[in-house]
């Protein structure tokens, strides 16, 4: 009997312990969260977990918008470079072509041109005495009634922004009439229709061939101008200036002199 009740003692104790048994403990834990919430706890620790994970995408999320604006600003900035070159551009190209219909305009109101010689060499008596109608390029008289209706052809041409034509037509003329009087005119506009068909190197040579073909005539300064103009668009700025620098040196007082002026303030 004795033996019984100490067996039912010892079951007695043993039952409290086994239900703490079944309660799972946290090693190195502070206690939060309490103690004997196991599920609790678990559910707790992984809130956190998914809090820091939204976190986490909004900082990427806000530096990719960052990122995204610099670029909107860059390419802002070079559109509005863009769109400032093409309206020089457009501007430079009004300005080309109000040039030309002034000298055009310019041209029909002003009286043809004085008959002119070849130049004389030094000491060459009989040079100077040349007639003032020269021979032609086939070596016979120059008709000046059929040299003013070819020339005043070819200009029409200009009139009529035909330049393709014009350009035909200009250097037809210069090889048949070369010395005619109206010659200078010729190379200057044959020039001029290069320049505007975009040959720059062909209007070059055009231009440069007025001064060293007719020196005397009226239209070297506006053909040293241009030539100035030309060697610019080239990329060659040094020349450009040494030549400008010429036009106003040897021709004060014309307008072409006053353009280069204002042109070589805006050369570096």
């Amino acid at each position: 009997m004795r033996k019984h009740s100490r067996l039912l003692t010892l079951l007695a104790l043993a039952a409290p312990l086994s239900t703490w048994a079944q309660v799972p403990v946290m090693e190195g834990s502070s206690g939060y969260p309490p103690s004997g919430y196991g599920a609790t706890g678990a559910a707790y620790a992984g809130g956190a977990t998914n809090a820091a994970a939204p976190a986490s995408a909004q900082a990427e999320l806000f530096l990719q918008l960052q990122q995204l604006q610099e670029e909107v600003a860059r390419l802002r900035g070079t559109l509005e470079e863009q769109q400032y070159e093409i309206q020089r551009l457009k501007q430079e190209s009004l300005e080309r072509y109000q040039d030309l219909d002034g000298r055009l305009s310019s041209s029909a109101q002003a009286p043809a041109p004085a008959p002119m010689a070849p130049a004389a060499a030094p000491g060459d008596a009989s040079q100077a005495q040349a007639p003032a109608v020269a021979p032609a390029g086939n070596g016979t008289p120059g008709d000046p009634a059929k040299e003013k209706l070819f020339y005043d052809a070819a200009f029409d041409l200009i009139k009529a922004k035909d330049f393709a034509k014009a350009d035909q037509a200009f250097t037809a003329f210069l090889r048949k009439y070369p010395n005619s009087q109206y010659s200078g005119n010729a190379q200057y506009w044959l020039g001029e229709v290069k320049l505007a068909q975009g040959d720059l190197q062909g209007a070059g040579r055009a231009f440069a061939q007025v001064s060293q073909s007719y020196p005397q005539h009226q239209k070297v300064a506006d053909s040293l101008y241009k030539l100035a103009d030309v060697e610019q668009r080239l990329g060659n700025a040094a020349k450009a200036k040494g030549i400008l620098q010429q036009v106003i040196a040897q021709y004060p007082g014309t307008s072409a002199a006053q353009l280069a002026q204002r042109d070589l303030a805006r050369l570096p």
